[in-house]
């Protein structure tokens, strides 16, 4: 989940629209997630096929990601690689969330609270070799460009941000600052009115665009700085310090300066603090990769979610609108080129 940073400052919304054109890099496990928790049938079963294969993960990625295209933007998907020594205590964690979830849920199902039901079911999503295995095949069926990252996917669309070679990186996490993205998109492809978990009641989730320099700039501090700050609350990486919250951690280091100086203050100590560092700010990269979307084999798509009990007329709907959409940007493109000469 990464460190929550959300409550600091005020963040500028904006439209896809206002995007058209721009390439954004994409924690790919992240929205994987993400598909998988929210598309879900009323009593919080994910959606599946006549064999009980789980779809809700393809169905986002086909028409979450046509939405978009449709509206001039280039997704790129960088999956996770090996994760990092560091990180096996949150995953061990967040399996035995799972597994809690699981059992809550299925207790909800046998007393009819459906309510109950759909909030912990949320709760349970698993990223799977199979659902990673045919996430990928219908992206690269898509023409979408991928990426394997050699550890952290979000480290490595970071990466590719601070080059140039995308706009943004894209991921529900604030850990994409950390990691040193210059721009981050949260809610790319989660947009619209959402249910609160636990509550009657909805909220507008709408997609909100960081500029790192003005939000370490909002907060008074280096990106180092909020890395230090972060890691006395507690990262994916580190438990932090017992009572350490966001304000109380960044007040810690605009007093002190440093993690080391915080520390001693507090006559408290993090043995793995350097090592921390190094995941946010020397971590592992590839330059191993191609961002140019390919053409799509509109023939492979149909016959894989054929086979995932998908309509064939909704499919070929939506790859008509993946190909308007390209011909629409490459005439765009093309006319620029011709006035340049005039």
């Amino acid at each position: 989940m990464g460190v929550n940073l959300s409550g600091l400052t005020e963040f500028d919304t904006v439209e896809l629209a206002d995007l058209n054109g721009k390439s954004v890099a994409i924690d790919a496990y992240n929205t994987l997630y993400q598909f998988l928790s929210i598309i879900r049938q009323p009593d919080g079963s994910p959606l599946s096929d006549s064999r009980g294969r789980v779809t809700s993960h393809l169905s986002g990625i086909l028409y979450r990601t046509t939405n978009l295209i449709g509206q001039g933007i280039e997704p790129s998907f960088v999956f996770d690689g090996k994760p990092h020594d560091l990180k096996k205590a949150t995953l061990d964690e967040r399996r035995e969330r799972r597994e809690k979830a699981t059992a809550e849920w299925e207790e909800a199902i046998e007393s009819g609270d459906v309510e109950k039901a759909y909030s912990k079911a949320q709760q349970t999503s698993k990223m799977t070799p199979e659902i990673r295995g045919s996430a990928k095949e219908l992206i690269g069926y898509l023409g979408l460009p991928m990426i394997d990252a050699p550890s952290d996917g979000e480290a490595q669309a970071a990466y590719m941000c601070r080059k140039g070679d995308v706009w943004a990186a894209a991921s529900q996490d604030f850990d994409s600052i950390l990691f040193g993205t210059p721009m981050l998109v949260r809610n790319l492809t989660v947009t619209g009115r959402r249910k609160v978990p636990g509550k009657d009641q909805y909220k507008e989730v709408c997609t909100e665009v960081i500029s790192s320099q003005a939000f370490l700039d909002a907060l008074g501090v280096s990106r180092e700085q909020l890395v230090d700050a972060c890691i006395l609350m507690g990262t994916d990486f580190n438990p932090g310090i017992m009572g350490v919250g966001p304000k109380k951690g960044l007040k810690l280091i605009r007093d002190h300066g440093d993690a080391e100086h915080a520390l001693a203050h507090l006559g408290k100590e993090i043995p793995e603090l350097q090592e921390v560092r190094d995941i946010f700010l020397n971590g592992e990269y590839t330059d191993e990769y191609d961002i140019k979307p390919g053409k799509v084999d509109r023939q492979a798509v149909i016959d894989m979610l054929k086979g995932y009990d998908f309509s064939e007329d909704r499919i070929a709907g939506t790859l008509d609108r993946i190909e308007d959409s390209r011909k629409s940007a490459d005439s765009r493109r093309r006319q620029k080129s011709l006035d340049s000469w005039f």
